[in-house]
């Protein structure tokens, strides 16, 4: 069970990117003082979903036309602020080009996901969508990860799992780290606290999570 894509090749045929609209009374600004990096466990997202079409390139695996077998991915960078009402969906965007959707399927194994991102936090960084998707990927590809498959073995908590991904990670303590669950327990997401400078630190207590006392299981898949 591997942190990231044991293998990845994207398919011949893509769906084309479609523009998202603006969700009524979702739209806001502030401004941005810090960042997110929120990365999604691929084995648990994929566990009810590996018949579903719509998510065939992240879970059908390259036999089932999918893109690969993915262990953590960007879910995507976002824009926080210094109070609770984070900006979101700032201005309307035009679909991404299948050229940039192409680039970034590797990292996010979902058409719709990456122009969801980058219609709803992006929008919010910069007018320039490249830019947008390479400083995700960047900060993804800069993540070290523990050994999933001997936590996934171990009776674990929450913090139990927060210190060894940090560990994993040069100046990256605990508190840095949200560790996010589902309701049976299962690990769901990790969220990196970044600063405005994009550089790792200790998480607002407003920034919630998964209880450090929890019990955090970790799905392998089917390998």
């Amino acid at each position: 069970m591997h942190a990231q894509a044991r293998e990845c090749r994207i398919p011949d045929r893509v769906a084309a990117p479609r523009a998202v609209s603006i969700p009524p009374g979702e739209a806001r600004t502030a401004p941005v003082t810090r960042h997110v990096l929120a990365l999604s466990w691929s084995p648990e997202f994929c566990r009810t979903r590996r018949g579903d079409a719509s998510h065939r390139m992240q879970c059908g695996g390259i036999a089932n036309g999918g893109a690969g077998q993915f262990g953590f991915i960007l879910h995507g960078l976002w824009p926080e602020t210094n109070g609770s009402r984070w900006p979101q969906w700032c201005r309307p965007v035009n679909a991404l080009s299948p050229r940039l959707v192409r680039q970034h399927l590797c990292t996010t194994p979902s058409v719709h996901l990456i122009q969801r991102e980058w219609a709803k936090h992006g929008s919010c960084m910069t007018r320039d969508p490249g830019r947008y998707l390479r400083a995700g990927t960047i900060m993804y590809r800069a993540v070290r990860y523990p050994d999933m498959d001997a936590l996934s073995r171990r009776n674990l908590t929450v913090r139990q799992f927060a210190d060894a991904f940090a560990a994993a990670n040069r100046g990256v303590t605990a508190d840095m780290v949200r560790v996010q669950s589902n309701s049976r327990g299962w690990l769901t997401e990790v969220r990196i606290c970044l600063a405005r400078d994009f550089r790792p630190q200790r998480c607002p207590a407003r920034q919630r999570g998964a209880r450090p006392n929890e019990r955090l299981r970790i799905w392998r898949g089917r390998s």
